[in-house]
Parts: structure tokens; C-alpha cells; sequence
């Protein structure tokens, strides 16, 4: 009868194996992102390729042009972008408050890592203005390899 109770587990008592294999499931979604950035990394720097995904647009409102220059030196400094076009006066209207309001605005195009997009996202809503600042994200599908490459070591960091 012992030799029965040893191989057996008594009811309500996951087996060892189970629960390492849960632990592996949930490390393994939690890891996820981080390890799909790495694999991505890995494959350009190996077949000297563009990875689609890799690189983002992240578009930026603002409401004057020094503030938009200010946001854009701030970026580069902090080496969050490798490229930031300023676009000037572009005719917005939008709702806000329950009104149609009207402005003219600067729009920034700012060339950066998709890895480092919710990082600048937050660290342009700590410098600007708006209350609620326009800041989106577009992933770049196609490009000139050589200009990824320049891209990747505009934000090497020092």
C-alpha cells in the first residue's frame, strides 16, 4: 500500500512538473516583448537587413514653432530619436470642450526606435504645454537600409 500512495499524489496536489510548466508559460508571456526586441536586433545585426516594425514615426503637435524646436533639441539630447523634421503652421481644427476650435500648429516628425516610443511619449507630455499633447506612433514598414542603420546610430548612446 505504500508503494501506491508514493506514486500517486494526493487529490489537490499539482504535480511538481505542472507547476514549472506554468511558471515557464507566464515568464515566457512577460518576456515577450523584450524577447522579441532582442531577436529583431539580433537578426538585423546578423543578414544586415531591415527588420519591418523596428524603426517608428511618432508624430507631434505643438503650438509654436520655439516650442516645437525646444521639444525636438530636447529629444535629440536625450537620445531618444536619431531625426526630428519640423513642419510648420499646419491648419488644425479639432473638438475640445464640446467646441470646434481652430489653430495653426507646428507638427513635428520624430524618427526614433519602436522600442523607445512610450518612452518618448512620456517624456514629451512631462515638457509640453497642451493639456492633452497630440503624440501618435506609425511603424515604418519600408526603407532605405543605410538610413536604418544611420537611424540605429543616432541614438547609440554614448
Amino acid at each position: 500500500m505504500d508503494r501506491l500512495g508514493s506514486r500517486c499524489p494526493l487529490p489537490g496536489y499539482p504535480r511538481a512538473s505542472v507547476l514549472i510548466c506554468l511558471l515557464i508559460l507566464a515568464a515566457s508571456f512577460l518576456t515577450y516583448p523584450m524577447l522579441r526586441t532582442l531577436s529583431l536586433q539580433l537578426h538585423s545585426a546578423v543578414t544586415g537587413s531591415f527588420v519591418s516594425g523596428t524603426y517608428s514615426i511618432v508624430f507631434v503637435n505643438c503650438p509654436n514653432e520655439q516650442i516645437a524646436r525646444d521639444i525636438a533639441r530636447a529629444i535629440l539630447d536625450k537620445k531618444l530619436a536619431a531625426s526630428v523634421n519640423i513642419l510648420p503652421k499646419a491648419s488644425s481644427l479639432y473638438f475640445w470642450n464640446g467646441q470646434i476650435e481652430e489653430a495653426t500648429e507646428i507638427l513635428l516628425l520624430t524618427k526614433t526606435k519602436t522600442s523607445k516610443v512610450h518612452i518618448l511619449s512620456s517624456f514629451v507630455r512631462l515638457m509640453h504645454p497642451f493639456e492633452i499633447p497630440e503624440i501618435f506612433s506609425l511603424p515604418m514598414d519600408q526603407g532605405d537600409v543605410h538610413y536604418f542603420k544611420w537611424l540605429e546610430e543616432g541614438m547609440e548612446e554614448d
